[in-house]
């Protein structure tokens, strides 16, 4: 019979890992972490709705990113959490803030670590909002110079890219002017360049302590009912000098990885967000799904939609997973 017989190539364990289309490379994750100020330097504090993820003190930060870096994770993002909260977010830009000595201390242990930094106000913020608030409205403008001085404080703390997520309209333009004014013309900057307002995101409000005190998000993050936007802000962040664009959350916006990876040549990055984390954490600890299976099946449809780099709370787990496997 002459049809075609696509079962020749996937007849054997062997054969089916030789003509796979999408890998999974370590060097390509990014783990985060949670970093907390006002804590004993060993403090470590199981995040309930985030199983297996912790508000780490220093030295216990300093533990979990040694054992993700011997697993062969090359990159972390840091989220800070501040033991003082106001309405100019003073913490997020102190020389000594809580992100700022956690760069300084993590890039003396592991130099040859990638330490990105989260720039946002939402978790220094006594309302838990991404930007300066009068009359109960968010400001763009005024956010702007806070976030420069956030961003231009992890660059003298040493961190090797800065990542602003607040998704205030001018950020990247304003990031990267004053940046490459003060000597940091070649650090990078990763865009959150496409973030929706998603329903994703609970669980990391609870580990970051970042909810907001009143309203919501969604006069500055878009409506997960839009696509053409997404364009519109990828192009904008592009041409404000973003070197990576990142679209989260990740997997309900796969056509947004592949549409914006069919129209640039940057690096596309993807957030498999803690909503999306926690949610087979939920399916595994009921025994109706198998952890690993989904987390590798996930991971490669985002890879394969045409994600570079991903950023996900699974990546020292998948590390890990595939060191075994050597």
């Amino acid at each position: 019979m002459n049809f075609y017989r696509g079962r020749r190539l996937r007849k054997t364990a062997s054969l089916r890992k030789t003509f796979r289309e999408t890998g999974i490379d370590p060097a390509k994750l990014v783990q985060p972490f949670f970093v907390m100020d006002g804590v004993d330097e060993f403090f470590e504090n199981p995040i309930n709705s985030m199983p297996g993820q912790f508000q780490l003190g220093m030295k216990s930060l300093e533990k979990q990113v040694s054992a993700a870096v011997n697993n062969g994770i090359t990159s972390i993002i840091l989220f800070g959490i501040p033991e003082h909260k106001d309405n100019m977010a003073s913490q997020a830009y102190a020389r000594d803030g809580i992100i700022q000595r956690a760069v300084s201390s993590l890039k003396s242990v592991f130099p040859d670590l990638t330490v990105i930094t989260d720039v946002c106000l939402c978790e220094y913020m006594d309302h838990g909002h991404c930007g300066v608030i009068k009359n109960d409205q968010i400001l763009n403008d005024p956010s702007l110079e806070l976030l420069g001085k956030t961003a231009l404080s992890h660059a003298r703390a040493g961190a090797d890219m800065v990542s602003p997520s607040d998704m205030m309209d001018g950020r990247v333009k304003y990031i990267r002017n004053i940046l490459d004014s003060e000597g940091f013309s070649d650090l990078p900057v990763m865009s959150y360049a496409v973030k929706y307002a998603s329903a994703f995101y609970g669980p990391f409000r609870d580990a970051a302590q970042s909810a907001p005190s009143f309203g919501d998000r969604k006069t500055y993050q878009m409506d997960p009912a839009n696509s053409r936007e997404a364009m519109r802000e990828a192009m904008a962040d592009f041409k404000e000098g973003a070197d990576i664009l990142m679209v989260k959350p990740a997997l309900p916006y796969l056509d947004i990885i592949r549409d914006l990876r069919r129209n640039f040549s940057l690096p596309i990055a993807a957030y498999q967000v803690s909503g999306e984390y926690s949610l087979i954490k939920a399916g595994s600890s009921l025994g109706c799904i198998d952890e690993k299976n989904i987390v590798m099946e996930t991971i490669t449809s985002i890879k394969r939609a045409g994600a570079d780099l991903i950023l996900t709370y699974f990546a020292r787990d998948i590390a890990e997973w595939l060191k075994k496997e050597e």
